[in-house]
């Protein structure tokens, strides 16, 4: 049987997860130091840790390499292939102890997220998948929810952004909202069919949504910046709008509902 365009991709990606379950064997959610950086986002030893054992796993020669906690080297704008990463998405739930975390990891192609990993160490859950062999979650074969109204939905939401308050202008509608850590993470559940959409109405970086983003296409969803845009990576300044996520026949009203909420936002930071 011939291998598929992104399989070899794959593989090294679930290399690259079993390896930095080494890493979270090392430390204790919940009771880890965290430091905190200029925007008040904290970081610990295992967000570097993990950095140092994705890199050397995934990392060849003509790539490139965009990760929140590596310096950015802007050769990567001149390759095609680039990996987008996160080695701990969700550090403030790992640090509190809430079991909503992952590691995500991006292969981007051409500015296109094509293939992606991402594990909840927590949970143990393991989300792989390519534009080409579809989605797994736990090694079978996973999607997206088909719902078509947004009566009765869960949408997943920010945690920080329901603490704002800036979800209480959602509370009135039909559908449930449930508060959850790690945007990569709750892109994952979305693409796998375990929540019916997810958004978020904060810019975020590239690496915080490139995997879930994969995966999402990955599994037949739908996925638009709030600005319905294609999402896009691998820029000189890797800053997104917000992203709306959902199984593909409840783009339709949940887009609807951003567009009636939420003002178009720029792409740049």
């Amino acid at each position: 049987m011939q291998k598929s365009n992104y399989s070899d991709v794959v593989e090294r990606i679930q290399s690259a997860i079993e390896a930095s379950k080494t890493v979270f064997s090392r430390f204790t959610p919940g009771e880890i130091a965290a430091e905190y950086k200029a925007r008040h986002d904290p970081v610990t030893e295992a967000d570097r840790a993990l950095d140092e054992v994705l890199r050397k796993n995934l990392l060849r020669d003509g790539e490139g390499w965009l990760s929140e906690e590596s310096a950015d080297d802007q050769s990567r704008l001149f390759k095609s292939r680039v990996w987008v990463v996160d080695p701990l998405d969700g550090t403030r739930e790992f640090v509190a102890g809430i079991p909503e975390f992952c590691v995500s990891v991006a292969m981007v192609e051409n500015g296109q997220p094509v293939a992606a990993g991402i594990l909840n160490p927590a949970t143990k859950e393991t989300f792989l998948g390519s534009l080409d062999t579809g989605l797994t979650y736990n090694g079978k074969p996973a999607g997206p929810t088909r719902r078509t109204t947004l009566e009765g939905a869960v949408i997943l939401a920010s945690r920080s952004e329901v603490k704002r308050g800036e979800w209480k202008i959602f509370e009135i509608g039909k559908f449930r909202i449930r508060p959850t850590g790690s945007v990569a993470y709750k892109l994952a559940l979305v693409a796998a069919g375990m929540g019916d959409g997810t958004f978020t109405l904060t810019p975020k970086h590239e690496w915080d949504v490139a995997g879930g983003a994969a995966l999402i296409e990955s599994a037949g969803g739908f996925l638009r910046t709030l600005n319905n845009e294609p999402l896009r990576c691998n820029k000189s300044h890797p800053w997104l709008p917000g992203l709306l996520a959902c199984g593909p026949d409840l783009a339709g009203p949940l887009a609807a509902l951003l567009k009636e909420y939420v003002p178009a936002q720029s792409s740049g930071r």
